[in-house]
């Protein structure tokens, strides 16, 4: 019960952050009507970015279904497909405690019997992504933005720190919210004995998990191949989906140049990925309207309605995880419930 609780507690702190975040940002989108921007958004480009981001998550379940091959665990790639679908859609639509990642690792396990090689290829695939991400942001930084005035001191607003002290009132509430998610793990007593409780697991079952893992990476790393083919399509999806971005934002009047698009896009993705909010709501649309407006000059209209177009691609594209989750997709299909009996 205590751990329940714990649990209950950290998701309604993170769900309590982004109501707030929504709440501001409802509020701030309605003064100077700069909601008014979601108005000129290009239908057809809209859509075409859609089914762009669309395929690219096919292509992140090939990348998956390519590592689980490297485990010799030979599940179907449309239900490697299906799985990556199901946990993008408790990832960015549902407020649950249990993220997609785990909702993966936990559903295809049911699809072999090389349960803990199947469950390490979803943390294998999540790290490719991130690592890759960051490689992208580091590389455009590096190349086409490094020593540029404008990183450091914007014209007309004396620097990045002084225009962003122009937005200290949601950078307040960001850091309020985050702080008391902090305070409320730490000072909640149940919460306090996870890290020991987890040190207690790890110990007990860390000499089988350490061989176990020790032979995945091993096994991984026979196969530079294959490693290289995973991040060389993490590469092209994710580029892919962001020159899409570029061409929306260019239909909303931003003029900035794509390698703005590359840093900033990319940038945003990894600081989402920490377990603050839901799905990284409010952080990364945050996070990206601060960095297009201060960085790269765009309106604070333009950057707005970039930044929610962006959250309702992320949410469409995910809709398909709820049906395969109604429909039982997600299953393999020798799996099957006998209603009139109980549960062995």
């Amino acid at each position: 019960m205590p751990k329940l609780k714990s649990k209950h507690i950290f998701l309604f702190l993170r769900i309590a952050f982004v109501t707030v975040g929504i709440i501001g940002a409802i509020v701030w989108g309605s003064q100077e009507q700069r909601w008014r921007k979601l108005t000129e958004i290009n239908a057809l480009i809209f859509i075409a970015i859609l089914g762009i981001f669309i395929v690219s998550q096919i292509i992140v379940g090939f990348r998956w279904w390519i590592l689980l091959r490297a485990q010799s665990i030979f599940i179907g790639f449309w239900a490697a497909v299906r799985l990556h679908f199901l946990g993008l859609f408790y990832n960015n639509c549902m407020p649950g405690s249990v993220g997609g990642d785990l909702i993966r690792a936990w559903y295809v396990t049911r699809h072999t019997n090389r349960k803990f090689e199947a469950a390490l290829s979803v943390f294998v695939d999540r790290a490719v992504g991130l690592l890759s991400t960051l490689i992208i942001a580091a590389f455009f930084y590096m190349f086409f933005l490094q020593g540029r005035n404008d990183i450091i001191a914007t014209e007309g607003k004396g620097g990045f720190l002084q225009s962003a002290g122009e937005y200290k009132g949601i950078l307040l509430v960001f850091f309020a919210a985050l702080t008391i998610v902090l305070l409320g793990f730490v000072l909640y007593k149940p919460t306090r004995t996870i890290p020991a409780k987890a040190w207690s697991f790890i110990c007990a079952h860390s000499l089988r998990a350490i061989g176990k893992f020790k032979d995945s990476a091993i096994l991984y790393c026979s196969k530079p191949l294959t490693i290289l083919a995973v991040f060389g399509l993490t590469f092209f999806l994710q580029i892919m989906v962001i020159t899409g971005f570029w061409f929306l934002g260019r239909s909303l009047g931003i003029t900035a140049g794509i390698k703005y698009y590359y840093v900033f896009f990319t940038l945003t993705w990894v600081l989402g990925a920490i377990p603050i909010s839901i799905g990284g709501a409010v952080v990364v649309e945050g996070m990206l309207m601060v960095l297009f407006i201060n960085i790269a000059n765009v309106s604070e209209d333009s950057a707005y309605a970039l930044a929610l177009c962006q959250r309702a691609v992320w949410i469409l594209a995910s809709l398909p995880g709820a049906a395969i989750h109604l429909l039982g997709a997600h299953l393999p299909k020798d799996f099957s419930i006998d209603y009139n009996k109980s549960i062995n």
